[in-house]
């Protein structure tokens, strides 16, 4: 696959409910964690979805004025991380926001010494890491689904050297 493209399972154009404020998301095809109970099964099997042009998806969201960010789920984000930070950069010269949604933790990801990996963390604003747990499922929790999963700062976190949360 090209690294302009990714494979994806759909989007939604408005979403408040996968981070602050309105956002487009992302759903990326493909995913080795395979939580049970979990929100998107069908983003699991990497065969499945349709590849879409990163332009495509960057011109759908310049389209929309009102958006506050961009958030990318799926799927496992960091399975493609290449073209998502090529995507998340485009993003924030737009003066918009990245979320990402990870089964890894934020340790498990800096452990891999992966260079898109790392080009896409450093282009994320929030990670919202951890698998999701079906015995720790809290549906009072915003924008995550279970108690281990956490709400990082990245700019915070990147500034002190230390996982610094999100203020809920």
């Amino acid at each position: 696959m090209d690294l302009n493209e990714l494979k994806i399972a759909g989007v939604v154009e408005e979403s408040i409910v996968d981070g602050k404020g309105l956002r487009f998301t992302i759903f990326t095809q493909g995913c080795p964690h395979r939580c049970e109970g979990c929100h998107n099964p069908h983003t699991h099997d990497f065969s499945g979805g349709e590849t879409v042009a990163i332009h495509s998806l960057l011109t759908k969201i310049v389209d929309n004025p009102l958006l506050r960010g961009v958030t990318f789920s799926g799927g496992e984000p960091f399975c493609q991380a290449k073209p998502l930070a090529l995507l998340a950069k485009l993003v924030h010269a737009r003066k918009l926001d990245v979320t990402v949604y990870t089964g890894y933790t934020l340790e498990e990801l800096d452990s891999m010494h992966d260079e898109a990996v790392d080009e896409l963390l450093a282009a994320t604003d929030v990670l919202i890491d951890g698998k999701f747990i079906l015995a720790e499922r809290d549906l009072r929790l915003p924008f995550r689904g279970s108690r281990n999963q956490r709400m990082i700062d990245m700019q915070k976190t990147r500034e002190a050297g230390k996982v610094i949360l999100m203020k809920e």
